[in-house]
């Protein structure tokens, strides 16, 4: 695989390369695999996503998928979301916001954006947000206020950003939990207001302003 005149390759071969105990190595063989795609890869690079320990490398994986027709890639992205290993399914998930297909959109459900892993859950906001019809936009909005004021500084962001890209469909149900809900659901959805009002705002100081606001309202 790594001679430029042989580009050919078996799915054995792939997977065995990405095997390879160097995650340089396995960053060629994923980046070689989606310069010249074969037709048997796709379910080596789904399997190799689901255990890939190299956050590059899992990177290069789903680029290598994006070299593939969606009617290959989504049908087996959507069969892996049965999986055992929350890995394998939080990879699927984060393959199928990047190829865009609306046939990823009803596999996003409540009990992947509910997950009590983190990685699946973070996924499941990125998908949702990146699939949703417009006319689902609303109820998106409503299923994720759930998950608001969950987790570390990391997390909120993510659900911040999945907000952002419903924008004003979500403002509704960000300005009823930042009235109603608890503390820390309540800054979540302030933060992620002024952020969507304020695009130049960072998380950081929105997450600060929105603390100054909630501290004199409550005092």
């Amino acid at each position: 695989m790594t001679s430029t005149h042989h580009t050919h390759h078996t799915p054995q071969q792939l997977a065995a390369a990405l095997e390879s105990t160097s995650s340089s190595a396995r960053l060629q063989i994923a980046m070689a695999a989606g310069s010249h795609p074969e037709p048997g890869d796709v379910t080596v690079l789904i399997r190799r996503s689901g255990v890939e320990p190299d956050f590059f490398v899992r990177d290069m994986l789903v680029w290598a998928l994006l070299s593939h027709p969606a009617d290959l890639t989504v049908p087996a992205l959507l069969a892996e979301l049965g999986s055992a290993n929350p890995q394998a399914r939080a990879q699927s998930l984060h393959a199928l916001s990047k190829i865009g297909d609306p046939r990823g959109w009803p596999a996003v459900t409540d009990e992947f954006i509910e997950s009590e892993d983190d990685d699946v859950a973070r996924s499941a906001w990125r998908a949702a947000s990146a699939l949703v019809p417009e006319s689902e936009k609303d109820h998106l909005a409503r299923r994720l206020a759930g998950q608001l004021g969950r987790g570390d500084h990391t997390m909120q962001l993510s659900l911040s950003r999945a907000y952002l890209e419903l924008g004003e469909a979500g403002e509704a149900v960000l300005k009823d939990a930042a009235e109603n809900a608890d503390a820390e659901a309540a800054l979540h959805a302030e933060a992620t207001l002024r952020m969507i009002r304020h695009p130049e705002l960072g998380f950081d100081d929105a997450s600060e302003e929105a603390m100054r606001v909630y501290v004199m309202g409550t005092g």
